[in-house]
C-alpha cells in the first residue's frame, strides 16, 4: 500500500473526538425521550420522530419512511466497504511481491501469526476467567423471559472457516466481502508467483496493482477525512436513540462484564504487549492509537477502519509500509481478539441462562472453538453475534432457553460489537508494531515523536 504523499488532515483525531463525545450526547439524549415519550403515552411522536430520522428504509413495511440518520450512516459504510476487496487484495499481493526473499516473507508470516496466537490466548484467558468467575457467583443464572425465540443462524462446522480460504472459484471469492479469506490466499498465491518469475515479467502488472492501490488509498482517504467525522456522529446518534434501555435489564451482568473485560484489555493488555514485546513506551502508544479505536468503535467495521489503521501505524508509529501492508488487513481477517473476548463470555451468560453446568473443559472446547470462528468472522457490523451461534452449537448449548437468550444477545449486542471493533483493530495496530520492531523495520523517532 502506497503512501499518501500528502498526510491528511492531522486535527482528524480531535474530529473524531468531538463527533463521539456530541454522538454519545445527542444519543443519550434521545434515548432518554423515546423513554419518555413512550411511557407518558405520547408513541405517535416517537414513531414520527423514528420515522424521519432513524427508520431502517429496508424494513417491511418501511416504504414511506425518511430515514435519513440511516441513509447517511449507511451510504458511509457502503463507500467503506465498497473498496474492501481490492484494497486487501491489491495491499497483500504488493506487500508480498515486494518481498523478494522467500525465508523474509516466510519468517515475517511465522511473526505475525505469532503474535495473533499471542493476543488471542490472553484475551481468551482474560474472557473464560471472567465469564467462569460471574457464572460461579451465579449472576448469569437468571432465567431470561418475554423474548420470542431465534432459530439464529444454520450451524456449521469451525473446521469449514479453514476449508473456504482456498476459494472453488475465483469470482465467488471478489464477489462478496464475507470471503475476505479467500481474497487473501488468491493475493499471497498472486504475489509469491510474481515473485518467482520476477520483475522482468511481472513489471506491468505490478505497474497495474500498484496504480489501483493508489487509487483506493485516495478514494478511501477522502471518505475518512470529509465525510468520516459527520458520519460518526449520525451513526453513533442512531444507535443509542434506537437502542431501548429495557432490552439492557435482563442481561446487565453480561453487558457489564463484557464492557469490564474488553475496556481492561483494551487499556491494559495491548499496552502490556507493547512494552514487553516491542519494548516501547506504551503511553505514547495509548495517545496515538486513539483516533483508530474511536473509528472502530464509531463504525464497528474493521474493514471500514483500515485505512485509518494503516495511516496511524506508517505515519504515527514509524512502521515500515511493507509491514504494515501485509500484517493489517491479514489481522482485518483474522485477528478478533475482541471478537473472542465477546464470543467467550456470551457462552457462558448463555450456558447460565438456559440452565447448563459448565465444566472446565467445556470452557476450554469454548476458548479453542472462539478462536477459530473468530477467525472467520466478517470484518463488518454485526457478524459477531451471528458468528456466535457456531460456538453454541459446538458445544451443544441449543435448548429452547439457549435459543431465547441468544435472541437476547442479538437485541443487546450492537454496543458490545462497536467496543469488540475498536479491540480488533487495535490489537492489529499492536502486532504491526511488534513485528516491524524485531524486523528493525520501526522508525522509533516517528513513534516517540509527540
Amino acid at each position: 500500500m502506497e503512501k499518501q504523499k500528502k498526510r491528511p488532515d492531522n486535527t482528524l483525531a480531535k474530529k473524531m473526538g468531538i463527533s463521539l463525545l456530541c454522538g454519545l450526547a445527542a444519543g443519550m439524549a434521545l434515548l432518554f425521550l423515546r423513554e419518555s415519550l413512550n411511557h407518558s403515552g405520547n408513541t405517535e411522536t416517537w414513531a414520527l420522530i423514528n420515522s424521519l430520522l432513524f427508520q431502517d428504509i429496508t424494513a417491511a413495511g418501511a416504504e414511506k419512511t425518511l430515514g435519513i440518520f440511516y441513509l447517511i450512516g449507511q451510504l458511509f459504510i457502503r463507500c467503506l466497504q465498497l473498496v474492501i476487496v481490492p484494497m486487501v487484495f491489491t495491499s497483500i499481493t504488493l506487500a508480498i511481491g515486494q518481498i523478494s526473499d522467500t525465508r523474509t516473507l516466510g519468517r515475517i508470516s511465522a511473526k505475525t501469526i505469532g503474535w495473533f496466537l499471542i493476543c488471542s490466548f490472553f484475551a481468551l484467558v482474560l474472557g473464560c476467567a471472567a465469564g467462569s468467575a460471574v457464572y460461579r457467583a451465579g449472576f448469569f443464572n437468571a432465567q431470561v423471559e418475554g423474548l420470542t425465540q431465534s432459530a439464529g443462524s444454520t450451524g456449521a462446522n469451525p473446521m469449514n472457516v479453514i476449508l473456504n480460504v482456498v476459494p472453488a472459484n475465483i469470482i465467488t471469492a471478489f464477489g462478496s466481502n464475507t470471503s475476505v479469506l479467500a481474497v487473501v490466499f488468491v493475493a499471497a498465491c498472486l504475489g509469491l508467483s510474481m515473485n518467482a518469475l520476477g520483475e522482468e515479467k511481472t513489471g506491468m502488472l505490478r505497474k497495474l496493482i500498484r496504480e489501483v492501490n493508489d487509487i483506493v488509498v485516495v478514494f478511501l482517504n477522502y471518505v475518512v477525512t470529509k465525510f468520516g467525522p459527520f458520519a460518526i456522529f449520525v451513526l453513533l446518534t442512531r444507535t443509542f436513540a434506537t437502542y431501548g434501555v429495557d432490552y439492557l435489564k435482563p442481561a446487565l451482568a453480561y453487558v457489564a462484564v463484557a464492557v469490564a473485560m474488553l475496556l481492561l484489555f483494551l487499556a491494559v493488555g495491548y499496552p502490556a504487549v507493547v512494552a514487553l514485546g516491542a519494548r516501547l513506551n506504551p503511553f505514547i502508544f495509548l495517545k496515538k492509537i486513539l483516533n483508530v479505536a474511536v473509528f472502530g468503535f464509531s463504525t464497528s467495521s474493521s474493514a471500514a477502519t483500515l485505512p485509518l489503521n494503516y495511516q496511524t501505524c506508517t505515519e504515527d508509529f514509524g512502521v515500515d509500509e511493507t509491514i504494515a501492508s501485509f500484517v493489517l488487513p491479514l489481522g482485518m481477517t483474522v485477528n478478533m481478539n475482541g471478537t473472542a473476548i465477546m464470543q467467550v463470555i456470551a457462552t457462558v451468560f448463555i450456558a447460565g441462562c438456559a440452565g447448563y453446568d459448565l465444566s472446565l473443559t467445556q470452557l476450554v472446547v469454548v476458548a479453542l472453538l472462539a478462536l477459530i470462528a473468530s477467525a472467520g468472522t466478517p470484518a463488518a457490523p454485526g457478524a459477531g453475534a451471528i458468528v456466535l451461534f457456531t460456538i453454541l452449537s459446538g458445544v451443544g448449548f441449543v435448548n429452547e432457553g439457549a435459543m431465547l437468550a441468544y435472541s437476547l444477545i442479538l437485541a443487546i449486542n450492537r454496543p458490545i460489537e462497536m467496543l469488540v471493533t475498536a479491540l480488533n483493530v487495535v490489537g492489529d495496530a499492536v502486532t504491526s508494531i511488534c513485528v516491524a520492531r524485531s524486523e528493525g523495520l520501526l522508525d522509533e523517532g516517528k513513534y516517540n515523536k509527540i
